[in-house]
């Protein structure tokens, strides 16, 4: 059994708060670093300690590495990896604990948090790592640490999936875009260049996946479905009974949570994620 995708997309709203929510640029500078991306980069990649461009680069896997080298190394040299790190879980506990207003928040981290027990992190590297940092104090830390953990799971996983595929970032963010997922704004957001965006979808086209125009074509959206399921399939098959128990459980309370996130405004859609609502 798989779990749903409205328990995936409400992880992932709940997660991605540290980077979306009011506020998050202008946090990570008053911590020594500078702009948006350097402290997206940063304190997405910190749990891995001070990684490198290329590390982090194959691991995030649909940023252009121009991107990533624009913020690391620098980075660890502007601000302590400890501060980044807290600055993460503040913005987290600002943006989530009004939406956890009236919810049993101890039963859904008590869920989420055995629910990390029953997980195989074999080959899900930036998952592990995250899941290696420990666990905050507050409910509302923990709660944002369980999700990140859960989400990168799926992450590492898609990435599997993608690079199976033979989809490289440039390619898996232009059939992204082509499908409508992400905003029209993607391939500047994610640093290619209009050259490496024109030939992604040069080779999408070879695949019958997109038209000459770069419109996504039936087949293309297939493939893109398919590329879904068989994530789907991969995380399932590190779940063991209880984790999937765990998450049906936990489903529609995450739901809700995620759901208020952004009725107060703490992330919006479409966003570059390219995960529709729960």
């Amino acid at each position: 059994m798989t779990q749903s995708r409205p328990f995936w997309r409400a992880i992932e709203a709940i997660h991605d708060v540290v980077y979306f929510a009011p506020g998050a640029k202008e946090k990570y500078e008053a911590v020594g670093l500078k702009g948006y991306w350097m402290g997206y980069v940063a304190s997405r990649s910190a749990a891995l300690g001070t990684p490198s461009p290329r590390t982090v680069t194959a691991l995030f896997h649909g940023f252009a590495p121009a991107v990533i080298e624009r913020a690391l190394p620098d980075a660890w040299s502007m601000a302590s990896r400890d501060d980044v790190l807290t600055t993460r879980y503040d913005l987290a506990r600002e943006a989530l604990a009004p939406a956890l207003e009236g919810s049993d928040t101890a039963t859904l981290v008590r869920a989420l948090t055995l629910l990390l027990e029953g997980l195989d992190f074999a080959g899900k590297p930036l998952a592990a790592a995250h899941a290696d940092l420990p666990a905050p104090d507050d409910e509302v830390g923990r709660l944002s640490h369980a999700a990140t953990v859960v989400r990168e799971y799926r992450g590492d996983c898609h990435v599997a999936v993608l690079t199976a595929a033979g989809l490289d970032g440039c390619a898996a963010n232009a059939l992204a875009a082509a499908a409508g997922l992400v905003p029209p704004e993607q391939r500047t957001c994610r640093g290619w260049s209009s050259d490496k965006w024109e030939s992604a979808i040069g080779r999408l086209g070879a695949r019958g996946w997109v038209d000459v125009t770069g419109t996504i074509t039936d087949t293309g959206r297939a493939a893109r479905a398919q590329i879904e399921d068989t994530t789907d399939r991969v995380c399932a098959a590190g779940f063991d009974r209880e984790a999937t128990a765990r998450a049906i459980t936990a489903e529609g309370a995450l739901v809700e949570v995620a759901r208020r996130v952004e009725q107060i405004g703490a992330l919006p859609y479409p966003n570059p994620t390219g995960v529709p609502r729960p």
